[in-house]
C-alpha cells in the first residue's frame, strides 16, 4: 500500500511539473488583462470627469461672460449717463457763469447808478444846506437891520440904548465880550453863539481902537475868515471887508491853510491856522434900549 501511495505522489508531481508553465502564463495574462481593464476604466473615469469638469468650466465661463457682458453694458450705460450728466453740468456751469457775468455787469451798473444818485443827493443836500444857510444868514441880517432901525427909532425918541448883559462892555450901541481860555476858532465861534452873540465884526477905526484897549495881549480870535474861498475874507455878520488893520506882510496864508484871523496884542490882524489855540476871543451883539 505504501508503494502505491508513493507512486501516486510521484505521478502527481510529474503532472504538476508538466502543467505549471501554462497555468502561469494564463494567470499572467489574466492579471495583465485585469490591470489593463482597470487602467482603461481609470482612464475612462478620468476622461469622463475631465469632460464634466470642462463642461462645468464652460458653463461657468459662459455664465461669467454673460455676467461680464451685462456688467459691461451696464457700465457703458452708466458712462453714457455720466457723460450726459457731465455735459448737462457743464452747460449749467456755463449758464451760471453767463448769469454771473450778467449780474456783475448789472451790479456795476446799479453801483454806478447808486453812486450817481448818492452824488446827486449829496449835491442836493449841499445845495439845500447852502440855500438854508444863505436864507438864515439873510434873515439874521434882516433882523439885525430891523433891530438897528428900532434902536435908531428909540434913540430918536430919547431912549438910552446902551444896555448890555453882565460882563459885556458897551460901545456905540453894541456890546462886546472879551472871552478868555484856550480855544480854537470854531470853539470860540460856538462859545459866542451860546452867549447869544457872535465873533466880533469890525467896520471902522473907532471900533478897532476900542477893541485894542481890551484885547488879550497873547492874541484873540475875531470873526473874519476865508474858509470858503482863499483870499476872500468874510465877517461873521456877512458884511464885506470894508475896513482892515493887517500887520505888514499879512495875510500871507503861511504854510497853506491860515484861514482864520486873530487880533494880536498890538491890535493888528494876522491870518492863522483855525485849529490853533488862542487864549482870547471877542464876541459882539447889539445893545438893548
Amino acid at each position: 500500500m505504501e508503494d502505491g501511495l508513493y507512486s501516486d505522489v510521484l505521478q502527481f508531481r510529474r503532472r504538476g511539473r508538466c502543467c505549471r508553465p501554462g497555468v502561469q502564463m494564463a494567470l499572467l495574462g489574466l492579471v495583465t488583462a485585469m490591470l489593463w481593464a482597470g487602467l482603461l476604466t481609470l482612464l475612462l473615469l478620468w476622461h469622463w470627469d475631465t469632460v464634466q469638469g470642462l463642461k462645468r468650466l464652460e458653463d461657468i465661463a459662459a455664465l461669467n461672460v454673460s455676467q461680464v457682458s451685462k456688467d459691461l453694458e451696464r457700465h457703458r450705460g452708466d458712462q453714457m449717463a455720466q457723460k450726459s450728466q457731465a455735459a448737462q453740468m457743464l452747460q449749467n456751469v456755463e449758464e451760471i457763469q453767463v448769469e454771473q457775468k450778467r449780474m456783475k455787469t448789472q451790479g456795476l451798473e446799479l453801483s454806478q447808478n447808486l453812486d450817481g444818485l448818492q452824488e446827486g443827493l449829496s449835491n442836493l443836500k449841499s445845495q439845500g444846506l447852502n440855500e438854508r444857510r444863505t436864507a438864515l444868514n439873510a434873515l439874521e441880517r434882516l433882523w439885525e437891520e430891523v433891530a438897528k432901525l428900532w434902536i435908531e427909532l428909540r434913540v430918536s425918541n430919547g431912549s438910552m440904548c446902551n444896555t448890555c448883559p453882565e460882563k459885556w462892555v458897551n460901545f456905540q450901541r453894541k456890546c462886546y465880550y472879551f472871552g478868555e481860555g484856550a480855544k480854537r476858532w470854531i470853539q470860540a465861534r460856538y462859545a459866542c453863539s451860546e452867549l447869544q452873540g457872535r465873533l466880533v465884526s469890525i467896520h471902522n477905526q473907532e471900533e478897532q481902537d476900542f477893541l485894542a484897549k481890551y484885547i488879550n495881549k497873547k492874541g484873540s480870535w475875531i470873526g473874519l475868515r476865508d474858509l470858503n474861498t482863499e483870499g476872500e475874507f468874510v465877517w461873521m455878520d456877512e458884511n464885506p471887508l470894508d475896513y482892515s488893520n493887517w500887520r505888514p506882510g499879512e495875510p500871507n496864508n503861511g504854510d497853506q491853510g491860515e484861514d482864520c484871523v486873530m487880533m494880536l496884542g498890538s491890535g493888528q490882524w494876522n491870518d492863522a491856522f483855525c485849529n490853533s489855540y488862542l487864549d482870547g476871543w471877542v464876541c459882539d451883539r447889539l445893545a438893548t434900549c
